[in-house]
């Protein structure tokens, strides 16, 4: 045997699947691997200085002199690398290797806990990511009952208010027709049946504010039917396509009033 051939001999094969990145992951895919290993997004932050925290990425080399893969804790500042060794992983996939390097980076205390903004409700970041997730507006519902309505030829106003003088939002709204549509989150609006389950803490507050949410929306509904409008609420949970029948027989109705009218 050749010096050449001893010395290649003597390097240690890495699988591939045990550290290398599929191949063709656009950013975003890359990112959603790194939050999956992490235990998600929140758990990825390092302290960058100067009260900064930023999100940090695991990255995985394979070595063939020691048949090792090794973990890096890596993130950046201000276009500047900085990068931490974790230590080896031995694990038989990427995916459990990322895993393991998360766990290192969190057992040598490298990683930071997002603060809480003093002007937030939430008492604890895990209390501010479950607020944060119940979005008001452009829900997923509410797109898709918007895509079905614009596919049948109609066309709306979004997040507008039905009466310029009252100060209330409606989700969709019908201007000439005077119809007003309202896709309600069942957090926020208190929907009995697939309410989430109120934040261990500060229980009392936030069961008055939804009860709050809750009068509210039947204020709303009172002053735009005072105003002649034609109110239809959803909760989110209701299928588009149902939604989408009512509010198109809702709008078809009064544009048959109103020429019936003329």
């Amino acid at each position: 045997m050749t010096a050449k051939s001893a010395a290649g001999a003597s390097k240690k094969a890495i699988p591939d699947r045990s550290w290398r990145p599929r191949q063709g992951l656009d950013r975003t895919q890359r990112s959603r691997e790194q939050d999956r290993a992490a235990g998600g997004a929140d758990h990825r932050l390092v302290d960058a200085g100067g009260g900064r925290l930023q999100r940090a990425t695991v990255v995985l080399n394979g070595s063939s002199r020691t048949g090792r893969v090794k973990a890096v804790l890596q993130w950046s500042v201000d276009g500047r690398k900085s990068r931490v060794p974790l230590g080896n992983v031995d694990r038989p996939t990427r995916a459990e290797n990322l895993r393991a390097g998360w766990r290192l980076a969190e057992e040598a205390g490298l990683l930071s806990t997002e603060p809480v903004p003093e002007k937030s409700w939430a008492s604890s970041p895990a209390t501010r990511k479950s607020m944060r997730a119940n979005k008001g507006k452009n829900t997923k519902p509410e797109l898709r009952l918007r895509s079905l309505l614009h596919r049948e030829g109609f066309r709306y106003l979004v997040s507008a208010r039905p009466v310029q003088s009252l100060r209330r939002t409606a989700d969709i709204v019908f201007r000439t027709e005077k119809v007003a549509v309202f896709v309600d989150g069942c957090y926020w609006h208190g929907c009995t049946e697939h309410r989430s389950v109120l934040p261990r803490t500060n229980q009392r507050f936030w069961a008055e504010k939804i009860e709050g949410n809750k009068a509210r929306d039947l204020e709303t509904v009172r002053l735009l039917e005072q105003s002649g409008w034609k109110v239809l609420r959803f909760w989110e949970h209701t299928s588009p396509e149902e939604a989408a029948r009512t509010v198109i027989e809702a709008v078809t109705a009064a544009r048959t009033e109103a020429r019936a009218a003329k």
